[in-house]
């Protein structure tokens, strides 16, 4: 970080970036000063499309908060500039964007597509924030579940806004629990943080809740770099697997469910994020009524306020490959606009204290921050794949014929967990 050549680089691609977002979301009238939001996330490699759905969905977001007039500040309106580093979903990567983003003053961090990644940007945050007070930043997490990062190592300086592993099991487990008929299992997962904390919690859940059903599988592979799950498949076919209970996303799971075709199986798949980036396209028929999935929200989740979400989404990016809308990204951006314009600055500490105690109503959706532990507390759904045009399913997934029909909703209550976090926290 201290050569002089790369500083030089950074600077170049930091300022190029920023101009070029500020020119897409127009900057507010009067050359308003910008508050910079960096996304840290790996927008190339095997999970290069994941990340590119998550500056869609926050640049969407910056882009309606800049059209209202910005962040309201003491000192006037700031508009939202949102700064892309390209981590190439790798932590050393990752260390060295947020350290040529703190450097170009960036308060305010964004990433979420790996729990072990978001642990690394954490404990390089916080080194930062102890050397440099007067430039501390935040890291807002939209989408990595590891329980730990608001348990054993919560922060001052995390906020999540992604239930939790163990709270989207919870959900998932509401559904799972009721197929009577399903009497064996199979477990398969990244072999990472996040994919060891959802096998964990599976059998937990199971033995709590269906404890008559055998696992015949438990089984980790490396993440991101299998390129053939046809051998994975043939194990889970020849267990006697009635379903498969997976945390895979990105090209792991696309490819998972493209060999459960190449093999003929025909269980079901109790998914997280068996709902895009693919994966229905790749599943095709055989999916229909066997693949589940749980998240904070779907196109088809009733009500007119996620309606008028998703066709504002849509109406942004209307080609098919760019179809997968997260709302909590953009229930990010506006908790984050609230706790700024009541912290009256784009102070780290002052904006956490106001972050905290953010509750809002965006889209049909209630959501709360917990301030014990920084994680946010939202409702969350569960659907299986059934072909667009049913009951249930006006709207399908990138353009494949296929949606996710809402089985069952879950207030915050019905899945929120304890946390064991105990946190340091810093003077106002």
């Amino acid at each position: 970080m201290k050569h002089p050549l790369f500083a030089c680089l950074a600077a170049v691609v930091f300022g190029f970036t920023a101009r070029a977002v500020q020119a897409e979301e127009g900057p507010l009238p009067g050359n308003a000063p910008v508050i910079k939001l960096a996304l840290i996330e790996g927008l190339s490699g095997p999970f290069g499309n994941t990340g590119e759905v998550v500056y869609r969905n926050v640049l969407l977001a910056t882009e309606r908060v800049n059209q209202r007039g910005g962040v309201r500040l003491k000192l006037g309106a700031h508009a939202l500039a949102l700064v892309r580093y390209d981590s190439k979903g790798q932590a050393d990567e990752a260390l060295a964007m947020l350290g040529a983003a703190t450097q170009e003053g960036a308060r305010f961090v964004l990433q979420g597509n790996s729990s072990a990644v978001a642990s690394a940007l954490l404990s390089g945050l916080q080194k930062h924030n102890e050397r440099h007070p007067q430039q501390a930043a935040l890291l807002l997490n939209y989408a990595a579940v590891d329980p730990a990062l608001t348990n054993e190592r919560c922060s001052f300086w995390h906020f999540r806004f992604d239930a939790h592993a163990d709270m989207r099991m919870q959900a998932l487990m509401g559904v799972l629990k009721n197929d009577k008929a399903l009497k064996k299992i199979y477990l398969i997962g990244q072999d990472y943080s996040f994919g060891q904390a959802v096998l964990k919690e599976a059998r937990k859940q199971l033995t709590l809740q269906r404890p008559e059903i055998d696992i015949v599988g438990d089984e980790l592979h490396p993440m991101g770099r299998v390129k053939d799950f046809l051998p994975y498949m043939q194990k889970i076919k020849a267990s006697g697997a009635q379903a498969v209970i997976t945390g895979n996303f990105g090209n792991d799971l696309t490819l998972l469910v493209k060999a459960a075709q190449d093999t003929g199986f025909t269980g079901k798949f109790y998914t997280f994020y068996g709902n895009a980036l693919g994966a229905p396209a790749a599943m095709g028929e055989a999916g229909v009524g066997n693949v589940y999935a749980v998240a904070d929200w779907m196109p088809n989740v009733p009500g007119e306020g996620s309606l008028q979400f998703y066709q504002g989404f849509k109406k942004r990016f209307p080609l098919p490959a760019d179809d997968y809308a997260h709302l909590r990204m953009h229930v990010m951006v506006e908790a984050l606009v609230l706790a700024l314009e009541k912290a009256g600055s784009v102070d780290a500490v002052a904006v956490a204290y106001a972050l905290e105690q953010v509750q809002l109503q965006r889209y049909g959706q209630a959501v709360s921050m917990r301030a014990a532990d920084h994680q946010l507390h939202q409702p969350l759904v569960v659907g299986v794949m059934d072909r667009q045009g049913q009951p249930g399913v006006p709207f399908d997934i990138e353009g494949s014929g296929f949606g996710f029909r809402i089985v069952q909703q879950f207030t915050a209550s019905q899945v929120a967990q304890p946390t064991t976090c105990q946190m340091s926290r810093p003077a106002r």
